[in-house]
């Protein structure tokens, strides 16, 4: 409206133009997403009548219906534009970025030394300590809780500046927190908890007190997941959120995911699209991908996501993080804000993120001894299990040398989408580096993933994308491609009972039949065990280009069985030595998509991940090979 010049509107007037009057009978329910601007604009007032008239001086009513018809869709902009602009007016005006802020095209990575020239030598120091190193400081009382908090608030006001990764602060909070925790820690001599003063970033699914949850959608804007007067807005907090404050971590911001989540890239209609900081020309991946580009640029030393279909790996590989995928029933999602909430034939699940598997192991290990099972009604009564860690220790660390220890399947190819040159690589220099400790690795051919393609993605419409089409009609607001190519522009007929059975019952036999062929490799190993775990591609890319994000079955089948998976970084993308080969076959049209996508002049530099994955429930034992693998790699210079 301001745009255009225009100095009055009238909003869902009803005032009779033939006669010049009002209406006698009662005016009808006032439209919501006008409802919605006028609590965003006039959060003093609750707009129940259904003619509301704005005017300035000197105004006409000749152009009233064009007006009204004209402006409907600046109105939700005009909501947009509100939130988007609270997220950096909230920055202290010291840590806004001077001048515009620099293209991809003139600065591609915007990690490490770019992002240093904004941040004091004390800054840098705090922010690139890794989440274990700074507890053994904060919980022993050599560094200052509110130190570190506010370091870490300023860089992530500069990630969000450089990469859109925000979509709620509450800096403020965070170091009046904080402070609390440097008086407690005066008093007694002792932290709060584990995580005494180590800041955690929330993926915007985490209802937090005072702060609002938006998931991405414009319609959820002043409500609680859509819903005005439920006396839950600012108020509710989920049950992960809780036990994180308990153990002493201070919360200060929520990332940005894709409206709907479902999709491997990260945009939405309030603060467009999350950009990946060390190569700005890529996706920083989805639906975690706030997270990743945060944690990429060390705005945050660790953070949580959610996966269902690889949306904490994928920002992980992307980014070039550590990130583990629990089964379902293993960390508390109670209390959180989802899409598609009851469908329970393929759960999210909540995992950490980080620069390290030791962070992740901490995280998770301080959880588990809160005894979630008591506060979310899905969580295994299972604490961490240290037998089941000291026994793969003792595997990894207890045999004599040149005897294999551990058997490993890889997963080189899908048979339905050939990994790019990167991605590739990164396969075999993982293979290489357990190879050279003694162990065996052998080539995965289990049952067909095309099957898990398949059922994954008939799961995801059963309620025929109903849910994510009912919250973007709360505003109008339009359906962004990436997810428009899954749930299309309208809702679709919704599975009946039957169809639901069905195809649960057909998840469960491919579940048998992969458990089936895991157990079988017991004949392969030569450990007298089956295999241990199994090396996959996170995705066949090193990092989506906008709008290419055509294949995710590397990571659903993982979902789709349930099994616990860590992400791990393994090398960069160089344009040398990942070159395409041009006599390549194409094996379909989602593999000549991918493959035609590959640019090594644009991927370069880029990280490039891979995945490490165990049967169902099996995190202690999947951190414990992350780690292995990982100290393999840094030791031959792959990480």
């Amino acid at each position: 409206m301001l745009e255009k010049k225009l100095r009055w509107m009238t909003l869902g007037g009803q005032y009779d133009w033939a006669t010049k009057r009002y209406p006698s009978e009662r005016p009808p329910a006032f439209p919501r997403d006008i409802a919605t601007l006028l609590m965003v604009l006039f959060p003093q007032i609750r707009p129940e009548a259904a003619i509301v008239n704005l005017y300035s001086p000197g105004d006409t009513l000749s152009l009233h219906r064009d007006v009204s018809e004209q402006s409907e869709q600046d109105l939700v902009s005009a909501i947009a534009a509100k939130k988007r602009e609270s997220i950096f007016s909230s920055f202290p005006s010291q840590w806004r970025l001077p001048g515009p802020v620099v293209s991809a095209h003139d600065q591609r990575d915007v990690s490490g030394s770019y992002l240093h020239q904004y941040l004091s030598p004390r800054e840098i120091e705090i922010t690139e300590t890794d989440a274990l190193a700074i507890l053994e400081r904060t919980t022993t009382g050599k560094w200052k809780s509110r130190d570190v908090v506010e370091a870490f608030c300023h860089r992530a006001a500069l990630a969000h500046q450089l990469t859109n990764c925000l979509h709620e602060v509450f800096f403020d909070q965070a170091l009046n927190n904080a402070e609390a925790l440097d008086r407690h820690f005066a008093e007694h001599g002792r932290p709060v908890g584990p995580l005494h003063g180590l800041p955690v970033s929330l993926k915007d699914q985490f209802h937090v007190k005072d702060v609002e949850t938006t998931m991405g959608y414009i319609g959820w804007i002043g409500t609680f997941q859509g819903l005005r007067g439920t006396g839950r807005e600012r108020v509710f907090e989920s049950e992960l959120v809780k036990e994180l404050r308990s153990m002493g971590a201070v919360l200060y911001c929520k990332t940005s995911v894709p409206h709907t989540l479902m999709s491997g890239e990260t945009v939405n209609n309030i603060i467009g699209y999350t950009w990946n900081p060390k190569n700005r020309r890529l996706s920083s991946g989805g639906s975690s991908g706030g997270e990743g580009a945060l944690l990429g640029l060390r705005g945050s030393p660790l953070g949580f996501g959610t996966d269902i279909g690889g949306s904490i790996r994928i920002p992980a590989a992307f980014n070039g993080l550590f990130g583990l995928r629990p089964s379902s029933g293993r960390l508390p999602y109670e209390g959180m804000a989802n899409s598609m909430d009851g469908q329970n034939s393929l759960l999210s699940v909540v995992g950490p993120l980080s620069h390290s598997v030791p962070a992740l192991r901490l995280v998770v290990r301080s959880i588990l001894d809160q005894k979630p099972w008591f506060s979310d009604p899905m969580v295994h009564e299972i604490p961490w299990r240290v037998d089941e860690e000291n026994r793969m220790l003792e595997l990894i660390h207890g045999r004599s040398l040149g005897e294999p220890r551990l058997a490993f399947a890889v997963l080189r190819h899908d048979g339905i989408v050939q990994p790019q040159p990167p991605v590739r690589r990164a396969v075999g220099l993982a293979v290489r580096a357990l190879e050279r400790l003694g162990h065996t690795v052998f080539e995965w051919d289990p049952p067909s993933h095309r099957t898990s393609n398949d059922l994954t993605g008939a799961i995801w419409l059963l309620d025929g994308g109903n849910d994510a089409h009912a919250s973007l009609r709360l505003s109008g607001e339009p359906i962004s491609r990436q997810v428009a190519g899954a749930f299309g522009q309208e809702p679709k007929q919704e599975a009946s009972a039957s169809k639901i059975a069905v195809t649960n019952v057909a998840k469960r036999q491919w579940q048998k039949q992969y458990m089936d062929y895991w157990n079988s490799t017991v004949n392969l190993t030569g450990t007298g065990r089956p295999v241990d775990a199994v090396i996959a591609p996170v995705a066949p890319f090193a990092a989506a280009l906008p709008e290419k994000y055509g294949y995710y079955g590397y990571t659903t089948f993982v979902n789709l069985l349930d099994y616990t998976s860590c992400v791990i970084p393994v090398t960069h993308v160089d344009k040398e030595l990942d070159i395409v080969d041009p006599e390549y076959q194409f094996l379909n049209s989602q593999d000549k998509s991918v493959w035609e996508s590959y640019d090594p002049d644009v991927y370069d530099g880029t990280p490039v991940a891979i995945q490490v994955i165990g049967r169902r429930l099996q995190e202690e034992k999947v951190l414990a090979l992350s780690e292995l693998l990982t100290d393999a790699l840094s030791a031959r210079g792959g990480t």
